[in-house]
């Protein structure tokens, strides 16, 4: 009941078979070896040049007991179904349909983006990482008071050291600011040159791009097109000038031997300890768990404060970087008498 290629029909009425207008008396298995022939007459498999067989569909349908019972038809339209469609899709919003639409595109990218090479998608996420950096570029970009052109900015030449100007943050970097003083060029604020009373690691901690700051000029030069500023008082430049003024006289660092005792005033208290003024040619490197007050949760602050006198002990001297290593604690292999202190409790 399968195969067919012709527009034939068999009619089923009473154990007789009619074949066009022939009318012809058979029991049921007549009727099957008469359809099994009508098959293999009608060509059931047909070959075609791949040398494959292709079917052809034969419908039975079973009419009613007033008329004849069609057995066999080759009519494709009477076998062949229309597909309505989907009554639910039709139904929804338009709104919904392209949102569900939406979302099936989305999957599909991202299923591709899964299967992309790993080349590919370094590269991808390459190009995506310059494009944020040079949006956050742009995002950060501060408008200066004068274009960086205008013939209204002051000339390096015309800059006396010493002067105090109100500035511009332009941008922070890990060693400094760049403050705009409407000069030719943008002064560098170094971190150090901050503030004294905390220990500044990035400028970040203390500045913000876009803030309105007083800097003193301490260096120009005309001929590079820079110039350095500082946010600290005058006092405290003074006082570093005349330490500068006094470089010849201090101690080298060939001098300085293991566990010598030195007394220093601490110039700098930091996160981690403070810079001590040895009067040696660099400044000494005291640990805050070097010191001799130090318990455990205490902080840098809480045992040393800018201007305390301190005997210390070389602990470390490294010629190349030129530093110098401090402790607070008496070394143990050193003779004498040992201080020890004792918290007295009330």
């Amino acid at each position: 009941f399968l195969f067919s290629s012709r527009q034939e029909t068999l009619g089923l009425k009473n154990n007789d078979i009619t074949i066009g207008q022939v009318q012809v008396k058979m029991n049921s298995v007549s009727i099957f070896v008469v359809i099994l022939a009508l098959v293999i007459v009608n060509g059931a498999f047909i070959p075609q040049e791949s040398s494959s067989y292709r079917f052809r569909t034969i419908s039975i349908n079973l009419a009613s007991s007033e008329g004849d019972t069609v057995l066999y038809s080759d009519n494709d339209a009477d076998d062949s179904k229309k597909f309505s469609k989907n009554k639910r899709w039709s139904s929804l919003n338009p709104s919904v349909k392209q949102r569900i639409i939406k979302e099936g595109q989305e999957r599909a990218i991202r299923n591709k983006k899964k299967r992309e090479p790993a080349a590919d998608k370094k590269r991808r996420m390459l190009m995506q990482y310059k494009k944020a950096m040079v949006e956050n570029k742009k995002s950060l970009k501060i408008m200066r008071p004068l274009a960086p052109n205008s013939k209204d900015r002051t000339k390096l030449v015309d800059i006396a050291i010493g002067n105090v100007y109100n500035g511009t943050v332009i941008s922070l970097t890990d060693f400094g600011a760049y403050v705009d003083v409407g000069s030719e060029c943008d002064g560098l604020l170094h971190v150090s040159q901050i503030t004294r009373d905390v220990f500044v690691e990035h400028p970040r901690q203390a500045l913000s791009p876009g803030d309105l700051i007083d800097v003193r000029i301490t260096k120009v030069h005309t001929g590079m097109k820079k110039m350095q500023l500082t946010m600290l008082p005058e006092h405290v430049l003074e006082d570093e000038d005349e330490d500068e003024e006094e470089f010849e006289e201090r101690i080298p660092l060939t001098d300085l031997a293991l566990d010598d005792e030195l007394w220093g005033e601490i110039k700098r208290v930091t996160s981690y300890g403070a810079y001590v003024e040895l009067g040696a040619v660099r400044q000494g490197w005291l640990h805050f768990m070097d010191h001799p007050e130090f318990e455990y949760g205490s902080k840098p602050h809480d045992l040393m404060s800018v201007g305390d006198r301190i005997r210390c002990w070389v602990s470390n001297v490294d010629t190349d970087l030129q530093r110098i290593k401090l402790t607070a604690n008496r070394p143990n292999d050193l003779p004498g008498p040992r201080r020890e202190m004792k918290i007295m409790s009330d």
